[in-house]
């Protein structure tokens, strides 16, 4: 009798810590479940916004920009500042659709039309000048946009310290890009005047993306000789 009491007491107790036992692992499995779950939507989120949070750089900021949409982002200054070359005069302006002189990329070794203008007309001949900017070798903002399937099919190569050189009949200007940017088509410091004389590049982005990209690719290159 007594050895029968002593099994069926092993037994109970053996059952209640198997019971205790799954219930305890059942608490931390959910609950390592739970944190695991807000941990993965968390990551999503961060790398959906991170590619925009770390190249983009709002160097100015406009009435109807959106600080929020745009943070703004140290900004690298050229190492010898003070000799960079100034800009030149030219003496008339170009109209639509002229032609203005060359682009040529070393990196590429692409050698590609500027045209006077940005409408579909200049930019189905080349790479198109935005007429509201100065133009090249100007101190301020001279603007540079193409297509990213015709002129600047790889555009995506070129990057910081690489040279952009222009060439026009008032002279050759050399740039060195100082930064790569990926901002929103809406984003309209692209455009904003410069202190000094500068070169931005503008095409859309992603290079791959079928349809209408989103977003632009930006090369912001500063003036470092003229001849």
């Amino acid at each position: 009798m007594n050895k029968k009491k002593t099994s069926w007491l092993i037994g109970v107790l053996a059952t209640g810590m198997i019971i205790f036992g799954l219930w305890l692992s059942g608490t931390q499995a959910a609950i390592f479940v739970k944190g695991y779950l807000l941990y993965k939507a968390d990551s999503v989120t961060a790398e959906d916004f991170a590619p925009k949070l770390q190249t983009t750089d709002a160097e100015v900021s406009l009435p109807d920009a959106e600080p929020a949409q745009y943070p703004a982002a140290p900004v690298e200054e050229p190492a010898e500042t003070a000799q960079l070359p100034k800009g030149i005069d030219y003496p008339s302006d170009p109209e639509i659709g002229d032609l203005m002189g060359e682009l040529i990329i070393p990196e590429l070794g692409a050698s590609l039309p500027i045209i006077h203008g940005t409408d579909e007309d200049e930019l189905e001949k080349g790479v198109g000048h935005y007429a509201g900017s100065v133009l090249p070798g100007q101190s301020d903002n001279s603007v540079l946009s193409g297509h990213r399937d015709t002129v600047f099919r790889e555009l995506g190569k070129v990057g910081k310290g690489d040279e952009l050189i222009v060439t026009t009949a008032e002279g050759t200007f050399t740039y060195r890009v100082r930064q790569v940017r990926i901002v929103d088509e809406d984003d309209r410091t692209v455009i904003v005047p410069k202190p000094r004389a500068t070169l931005t590049v503008s095409t859309c982005y992603p290079f791959d993306f079928v349809g209408y990209a989103p977003d632009r690719y930006i090369l912001v290159a500063d003036l470092v000789s003229s001849s």
